[in-house]
This record gives C-alpha cells, sequence and structure tokens, in this order.
C-alpha cells in the first residue's frame, strides 16, 4: 500500500515569502498579511484541505548580503516589513478545530526563559495544536541589531541550540508536576507548591535557577519543528526534532537526507518512523496541464530577479551581486545556511547566477510541480516512494490562490488514490501526527528532565551523544 502523503502550508508573516515579486500579480493576496482577515481565511482553506499544520517561517533582521545593502530588499519587499508570528497562534486557532499551527522562533535571539512563557501560553490558547519551528538563525543583521556584533559561527549556534532546548525542557517537563495545579475551591488551594521546582540552571550559555510561570499546557513541549540540513543541523534533528523540514532542488539529493535523518534517529534511540520529514515543493495545480503551465507562466512574468537573488544572497552568505549571469555557482565557505550552498554547488546540477535566480523566483530553493491534478499526484507519489519523505511544506506562488488550487483540484484526486487523509485525528497536533498521546515519548532526549530534582542532585546529565554539535 503507497505511503499516506501530508501536506503543511509554508507561510510568513510578510508580503510575497518564497517568490519575490509575486505581490505585482493583481490576485495576490499576500500584501494583506497584516489583517487578521488574511489569516484566518487561510486557515480555513488548509483544514478544509486536511493540511496537517501552517508552517511560518520567520526572520530576525534584513536580507542585505546582496550588493552589499538591503536596498533591494527593502525595494522589493523581500521579507521585509515581517511581522511576529507567535501572535497568529490564537486567531488561526480561533476559527479552526484541527489545524497545526507551527511557529518559528530562533533560539539566538530570545532568551529561553521568557520564550518558555509565551510558547506556553500559545499552546493554552491553541488546546494544543502549536509546534516549535527550531532555527538557529542566518542574518548577521540581526545580531548587530541586538548588541551582539555579529552571529556566531554556524556550529557553535547548535550548541547554543542544544543547551537552550535543555533549559526549555526543564521548564516544560520538570518545573510543573502532574497534579501540581488543584484548583481546590472547598480549602481554598490553587496550587499544590511542593509540587512545582524550581530547574537549577547553570550552563555555559544560559543561567536560569527558578520556576516556570506556566502551569503545563496540553502537550507540556509542544511538537518540535527544526529544518537543518548541515551536519550539525541534521544532528541536532535527529535528536530533537519530530518533524523535519528540508529544502533541495534534487530528488536524489533528499533521499539521501531522509536516510541519514533516520540513520540518526535510530543511533540516538529514538523510532526513526516517528520522525516525519517534509520537503519543500511549489505546486501550480489546475484543471488540466495546460491550463497549469499556462498559470505558471503568468506567474512567472511576475518575478523580481533582484528579489530572487537577496533571497539567496541571504540564505547561502554569498553576495550573488558581484557575479555575472553566466557565471556558475561555486562552493563558497560561510556563516549562514551552510546546506544551501552545498546543495547547490554539489547536486545533480551546475547552475549559473541567471539559472538560480529564475529558478527560486517561484517558491524558493524547492523543486515546482506543475501540472493537472493527475499528474501532480503521479509526481508527488513517485518522491515519496523514491525517497522516503513523509509529506511536503507547500510553499506559495500566490497567496492565497496556491493553496486554494491544491484544496480544490489535488486534495481530491489524491484521496481518491487513498494516499492522503479524508479525516483529522483526535487531540493534541502531537496526538494528531503520532497518535500516541500528548506529551513527547520517554524515548526523546526532554523526558529525562520529568524528575527535576533527582537531574539537580545528579548534576546535569551526559547528553544522548557529545558530539551533538562541535563547539
Amino acid at each position: 500500500m503507497s505511503k499516506t502523503i501530508r501536506f503543511n502550508a509554508f507561510e510568513m508573516n510578510c508580503v510575497g515569502h518564497q517568490s519575490p515579486g509575486l505581490w505585482t500579480h493583481p490576485r495576490d493576496r499576500s500584501w494583506q498579511y497584516k489583517d487578521l482577515d488574511y489569516w484566518t481565511d487561510l486557515a480555513r482553506t488548509l483544514e478544509r484541505g486536511f493540511f496537517d499544520a501552517v508552517f511560518i517561517a520567520d526572520v530576525v533582521g534584513y536580507y542585505d548580503v546582496y550588493k552589499g545593502s538591503n536596498y533591494h530588499a527593502l525595494h522589493q519587499g523581500v521579507q521585509i516589513p515581517v511581522n511576529d508570528p507567535l501572535q497568529l497562534a490564537a486567531p488561526i486557532a480561533m476559527v479552526t478545530e484541527h489545524l497545526g499551527i507551527g511557529i518559528t522562533a530562533s533560539t539566538s535571539f530570545e532568551h529561553p526563559y521568557t520564550f518558555a512563557r509565551r510558547l506556553s501560553t500559545a499552546d493554552h490558547h491553541t488546546k494544543g495544536r502549536v509546534g516549535w519551528n527550531i532555527v538557529t538563525s542566518y542574518l548577521e543583521s540581526g545580531a548587530k541589531n541586538i548588541g551582539e556584533g555579529g552571529l556566531r559561527r554556524h556550529d557553535n549556534r547548535y550548541e547554543v541550540a542544544a543547551e537552550y532546548t535543555e533549559v526549555l525542557y526543564k521548564l516544560f517537563e520538570g518545573s510543573w508536576e502532574e497534579g501540581s495545579v488543584l484548583r481546590d475551591k472547598d480549602r481554598g488551594v490553587f496550587i499544590d507548591p511542593e509540587k512545582v521546582h524550581e530547574i537549577g540552571h547553570k550552563g555555559k550559555y544560559f543561567e536560569v535557577p527558578g520556576y516556570h510561570l506556566c502551569e503545563p499546557s496540553p502537550q507540556r513541549t509542544p511538537v518540535l519543528f527544526q529544518a537543518g540540513a548541515s551536519g550539525a543541523g541534521k544532528a541536532f534533528a535527529a535528536e530533537h526534532a519530530e518533524c523535519v523540514f528540508v529544502s533541495t532542488p534534487a530528488r536524489s539529493t533528499l533521499g539521501q537526507y531522509v536516510s541519514d535523518i533516520r540513520r540518526q534517529a535510530a543511533a540516538a534511540g529514538r523510532d526513526p518512523s516517528k520522525v516525519l520529514v517534509y520537503a519543500l515543493v511549489t505546486v501550480i495545480v489546475d484543471e488540466t496541464d495546460e491550463k497549469a503551465w499556462a498559470k505558471f507562466e503568468e506567474y512567472k512574468r511576475h518575478v523580481s530577479y533582484d528579489g530572487a537573488l537577496v533571497l539567496l544572497s541571504g540564505w547561502s552568505g554569498i553576495d550573488f551581486g558581484q557575479y555575472a549571469p553566466q557565471d556558475p555557482v561555486r562552493a563558497v565557505e560561510t556563516n549562514a545556511i551552510v546546506s544551501v550552498v552545498e546543495h547547490l554547488a554539489n547536486g545533480d546540477k551546475e547552475w549559473t547566477i541567471d539559472e538560480l535566480a529564475r529558478w527560486a523566483g517561484v517558491g524558493g530553493l524547492g523543486p515546482v510541480f506543475v501540472g493537472s491534478p493527475a499528474s501532480v499526484a503521479d509526481t508527488l507519489q513517485k518522491w515519496v516512494e523514491e525517497t522516503d519523505v513523509d509529506g511536503f511544506n507547500l510553499a506559495y506562488a500566490l497567496a492565497h490562490e496556491t493553496f486554494e488550487d491544491v484544496v480544490e483540484h489535488l486534495v481530491p484526486e489524491l484521496q481518491r488514490r487513498g494516499v492522503y487523509p479524508t479525516a483529522y485525528k483526535p487531540g493534541t497536533l502531537r496526538e494528531k501526527l503520532f497518535g500516541q498521546g500528548p506529551l513527547l515519548p520517554d524515548t526523546h532526549p526532554a523526558a529525562r528532565y520529568r524528575d527535576i530534582e533527582r537531574i539537580k542532585r545528579e548534576g546535569r546529565p551526559a547528553r544522548c551523544r557529545e558530539n551533538l554539535a562541535p563547539a
């Protein structure tokens, strides 16, 4: 029997997201990102299409690598202006019953103690439908604007992230015992103080001695997403992530990535089948192949060439403005998203700068699948069968037309083939995804912090793998 295909919607609280310039299209709605109606309309559409979640990306900073300034980012509206993603959780939850809400937040720009409260609050408000996409960030401008002078080195950012998540696990899993909240009106006792514990964390990067400010949320630790594709990123994902997001233009590269993640997850003592991998894809679908290709050609006329290179320069850390359009893309050591350079320079295809800009202009670095429902369904099934990927993070070309087309045309075809959900499972996001209760399993590294008093007596426990992230 064919594997079930899963969808997330890949979004961002900004204009255009992965398709720079398409905000100029008369049917595009992404300029309405500031309005709650934009998000509630999208959420209803996605839930009607049985999407697992809306996966909301974020950056803290702006893209100023291309030609050495942020002029073209501002001029073309390339992921700036950009609003806070976490504030979208409550309005999306209010108009849906099942849709998950994946929120991106960086371990580089906010203290874990205050972030833990914000994340628990969102999990409460959504009745346990929140996920956290753990990122370490890649924009130097963000680090400079919070007074750090610049980003830490790439692998060192993952070392910081490992301790950051440890602090959150202690707060979420260990600070408040089960049964600590009594709400006993007869005795006038709301909380049993004996069951609320200081976490006593004192590490290399963070010192958090006290209690979590929130009572346990439905999932305690929200579902953990992660998008690392470098060596350090994959090691981190294999130990921590429940859902992994990868962007690569080649099917062969994707298959290698999925296999490696599952192998490393098994080595870390986790069930590799319980790590869901979603690949970035943009789908342009219509009633017939001819209509879909005509729509794609229409979209491409609105692509911003400079805008695409703004994104590519920011993601890779390479100023593509210094090269001629016909120059080949070559590997250069950078401090940004290392996997972007690796995939482009070492993949199946040799790219020129011009080809790369035109490729990334619709949907970013993932492939674009164009065609009728049957044609696109065939392609998706082939990718799943050949790579063992679990699903796809769908980027949009036009908001919300791309997702509406997927729900109207593609979802029914996949359901007819028996490879796409026809209903949601009950419960929290973790229960919907894995069907095994609202909390992280005992095999996850967070579980070791549930007895926080033992942890404090014994000292900081050994990590599952000492080489998780090279210093």
